[in-house]
């Protein structure tokens, strides 16, 4: 009989402080689904250029327990997210939209050492160590700021154009020469 045929499902709160305990030591599966505003996630926060009402995340989590060959069931947890922030655009320094869909999978181990021995080279899953305490906001954040980009740009030919780097019609050219500044104690002298 397959294991999770007989465990319970249990339904996750969308609310940010229930996700601050969830039991993925319990013998359940979980489901669940909710939006996160920037305002939930503070270190995500202090990321952004500007915050909009309407930017946050949409999060999807569902366990499973798969069967492995020689040994028990491991518990896997998927994790979806969905949304958008606002970062620095590293081209022309405005304000740029990122909108982010990212799927995570990771297998749930007990101990530091079930996760040290888990292999490297599994890219489709990754360990995640459990207790009955855990802090699934936190992992949501961590998730969406790993997925951050590098470098945040505009795409190609969406930068606006830097307001001191460039001169619209009729406007005068900014010299781009310095006064030099000798030119001040040369006059003092003369004096």
């Amino acid at each position: 009989m397959n294991r999770n045929q007989v465990l319970p499902q249990v339904e996750l709160s969308a609310e940010p402080s229930a996700l601050k305990k969830v039991d993925f030591c319990a013998p359940q599966s979980y489901k669940g689904a909710g939006f996160l505003s920037m305002s939930d996630m503070p270190r995500l926060a202090e990321e952004a250029s500007t915050v909009n009402p309407a930017d946050g995340f949409h999060w999807s989590v569902s366990t499973h327990f798969e069967n492995s060959p020689g040994s028990e069931p491991h518990q896997i947890l998927e994790l979806g997210l969905k949304g958008r922030l606002h970062l620095v655009c590293q081209r022309c320094l405005q304000d740029c939209a990122v909108d982010l869909d990212e799927k995570r999978r990771f297998i749930l181990v007990l101990t530091d050492s079930e996760a040290d021995g888990y292999p490297v080279e599994d890219e489709e899953q990754e360990p995640l160590v459990i207790n009955q305490h855990f802090n699934l906001l936190e992992t949501i954040e961590d998730e969406v700021l790993l997925s951050l980009p590098l470098i945040p740009k505009h795409p190609d030919g969406f930068c606006e154009p830097h307001a001191s780097t460039f001169v619209e019609d009729g406007e005068e050219e900014v010299s781009n020469e310095r006064e030099n500044p000798f030119n001040i104690l040369k006059n003092m002298k003369k004096n």
